[in-house]
């Protein structure tokens, strides 16, 4: 049951074959057991959760219509407000702490009548590539719990190639659904910069971050897609317009009329072998689906990288200066002797991890006078040439693709001493979180047993088009290898899955 899509429960659900809370125990049942290994929930309520389902059968058994999702248990990323979970964005400055409100997402999520079923972990603050700076242990990849599960959302990620849950919530500020994603086996996409509400997604980087899916399936991410798109008021980057027909793209069976530009500058050296060879076999399967591939040349995505550890980190120093122990969550050193400022220096050291402070760091000197023209501002017109590269790329091509990723998955431990390699994880995600534009990464493929993953990036509001690329691509692999990528996994002489 548990390995079904979400868009098949929902229709067994519909049918009346299946009910939430049969398929709510079913994946408790399921944390419970590789919880303890992945660690990819924080919170879990088992008692709330069936109390969800029930309601939801109940609406149902009455005769009330319901979503395609209604009764699907759903993973949120801990940095999403809750009013029924903690939400500790991965970091001891928030531990215990319960929102007085719902972000737009949840809220949307609710209305749907999807089962929250837990807060999946994080790394903190949502600064990492690995799922490793998390205050309360790394997660690891079902795919072998050696290695890592990406990052920052490797906990949702990891939840759903676990089959602990079919869906979860994600957020993406450099790659944070994608990367996971490719080196999970999953489907993880970004939405458009304002096409999915901010409001209530405790922020990181405010012009980068962005809410999407992370499922097993094109067509689920779609339906979660919808789900959680479309106008609010209440976040000032928000689009007021109509929110495309993602469900259709995603049940596109050809590419018949359209362009595909291969992204130059993202291969080569730092590339595993095995990562280009699998990306290379993807566009070759695009190409037999009917569509026109080229090459296509971006040099300012080349400076991406460093421009965006000068902009996101500078963004978070200023995010994250609220975070001070006068207001909520962690105070330390409060002993009546201390001053406000004394407090507020133990309370940041206590409650900020080596990652969190590194940035803040970096953030704040970027930002300092002398140097903001230097830094932060260079950044910004960097920024500025990847949009145009973006802008002159898309009047040749309906999408351009590229690796999700430069490697596969790497081990637990093996880059946290190495803040670079680490950041490298992100080269091929972040142009797409500087100019704003859609972009989804779907699995490509194994390489020596482990996923790989194939990034469709769209212009702006065109999120319809990574879908139906992404669909073709995920019906030609399984016509090739004979089922889902995980099914590929299992059958493997030695495979470490834990599902």
């Amino acid at each position: 049951m548990i390995t079904k899509s979400a868009a098949e429960l929902g229709r067994l659900m519909a049918a009346g074959e299946l009910t939430s809370e049969e398929l709510t125990r079913a994946c408790l049942e399921q944390i419970e057991a590789l919880n303890p290994i992945v660690n990819a929930f924080l919170a879990v309520d088992p008692e709330h959760a069936l109390a969800q389902a029930r309601a939801v059968d109940a609406r149902r058994a009455a005769g009330e219509e319901l979503g395609p999702l209604a009764g699907v248990p759903i993973g949120v990323k801990d940095n999403y407000c809750t009013t029924d979970f903690p939400t500790t964005c991965g970091s001891r400055m928030l531990e215990g702490w319960v929102p007085p409100y719902d972000a737009t997402v949840v809220t949307r999520l609710r209305e749907a009548g999807l089962v929250i079923i837990g807060k999946t972990n994080m790394d903190e603050f949502a600064m990492g590539s690995s799922t490793e700076t998390s205050a309360f242990g790394p997660s690891r990849n079902p795919w072998d719990a050696e290695r890592v599960p990406g990052g920052s959302g490797g906990g949702s990620a990891a939840a759903v190639a676990a089959f602990m849950v079919p869906l979860a919530v994600g957020s993406d500020t450099g790659g944070s659904i994608r990367q996971p994603g490719a080196v999970t086996g999953t489907v993880g996409v970004k939405a458009t910069y304002g096409g999915s509400s901010r409001y209530g997604l405790v922020a990181m980087a405010s012009s980068l971050d962005q809410p999407g899916p992370c499922t097993r399936t094109a067509e689920d991410a779609a339906l979660l897609h919808e789900v959680i798109a479309g106008h609010d008021p209440r976040d000032s980057a928000s689009i007021d317009r109509p929110v495309p027909d993602l469900v259709g793209a995603a049940r596109a069976t050809d590419l018949s009329g359209m362009r595909v530009g291969v992204v130059a500058e993202f291969r080569g050296e730092g590339y595993e072998e095995g990562v280009l060879a699998r990306f290379e076999e993807a566009v070759e399967l695009l190409r037999e689906a009917g569509a026109e591939v080229v090459e296509v040349s971006c040099p300012a995505f080349s400076y991406a990288l460093p421009a965006y550890y000068l902009i996101q980190p500078a963004e978070l120093s200023s995010n994250l200066a609220r975070f001070d122990g006068m207001r909520y969550g962690l105070r330390a050193g409060d002993d009546g002797t201390r001053s406000a400022e004394e407090v507020m220096n133990l309370t940041r050291e206590a409650g900020f991890g080596r990652e969190g402070k590194r940035r803040i760091i970096i953030g704040t000197y970027a930002l300092s006078a002398g140097y903001y023209d230097a830094y932060y501002g260079s950044a910004q017109k960097v920024r500025t040439l990847i949009q145009a590269d973006f802008d002159r790329a898309f009047e040749a091509v309906d999408v351009l693709v590229s690796p999700t990723t430069p490697t596969t998955a790497f081990k637990v431990g093996e880059r946290m001493q190495d803040p670079m390699s680490m950041y490298m994880a992100d080269l091929c995600t972040i142009p797409s979180n500087m100019a704003g534009n859609a972009s989804g990464s779907f699995p490509s493929g194994l390489s020596n047993g482990l996923p790989t993953g194939l990034q469709v990036m769209a212009p702006p509001m065109e999120d319809a088009r990574v879908y139906r690329v992404g669909a073709v691509l995920e019906r030609a692999l399984e016509a090739r290898t004979g089922g889902p990528i995980w099914r590929e996994m299992t059958q493997l002489e030695g495979s470490k899955a834990v599902f």
